[in-house]
């Protein structure tokens, strides 16, 4: 504690600027971190549990209740409402197959879900690539001040370096220190994301199919 606070009275406004830039940002990681972990916990959690209730539902009423009952992110919801809209008659949204307006509403309604997924994912990757070089200018620049208050003293010896230098270098592992956890958990959200996003495709694509062999049966009511 001593020395971080010599070195943060030694430092001054550009050194005090990069480290509470770096605190600020280890702490934006971490927060995002904690709830992008519990949100995808919780939305493959969802998924697992809806939608084998959905399709174990007696009818289409049913399954929506069974859905929004498990769906507590809401991800899979706006897929169901997008494959059973019933567009304005009236719009070129009606117009064409339904096959096509199935898909283009499935499709709109799985990006603006997996643009929910993906959210602080910029973020994460930001951070991870930025920090080492914030802590590194960080670095170069208590050196340089380092070395520019010791010429100023007259006297230059390897003890007044050497405190001054190695607190320095102490911003570079601080840099470190904030991208490394960025990295990492930009690299697994990523890919729980892409899990995610394949099972939603894959619920998408079974609604698209239901609901186009309800078009097609006859004996199927139809605007349920």
């Amino acid at each position: 504690m001593n020395g971080f606070q010599q070195f943060w009275q030694q430092g001054d406004a550009i050194t005090r600027s990069v480290a509470a830039l770096l605190l600020v940002m280890s702490i934006s990681a971490w927060v995002l971190i904690f709830w992008k972990g519990w949100l995808l916990r919780r939305v493959r959690s969802d998924i697992a549990r809806a939608v084998p209730a959905f399709w174990a539902a007696a009818d289409l009423e049913a399954a929506r209740d069974q859905l929004a009952a498990f769906d507590r992110e809401r991800v899979l919801t706006p897929l169901l409402t997008a494959a059973t809209a019933q567009p304005n008659s009236q719009t070129l949204e009606a117009h064409g197959q339904r096959a096509s307006q199935l898909t283009r509403r499935l499709r709109d309604a799985l990006h603006a879900v997996l643009t929910q997924l993906q959210f602080g994912q910029v973020l994460l990757a930001s951070i991870g690539s930025t920090a080492p070089f914030i802590g590194l200018f960080g670095t170069v620049w208590g050196i340089y001040h380092a070395l520019v208050s010791i010429s100023s003293a007259g006297t230059i010896t390897i003890e007044r370096i050497s405190g001054p230098v190695g607190e320095a270098l102490v911003m570079t592992a601080a840099g470190l220190a904030v991208a490394i956890p960025a990295v990492l958990a930009y690299n697994i959200f990523g890919k729980l994301v892409g899990t995610c996003e394949a099972e939603l495709e894959g619920f998408a694509h079974d609604l698209r199919e239901m609901q186009v062999d309800r078009t097609s049966d006859p004996s199927t009511p139809q605007g349920s």
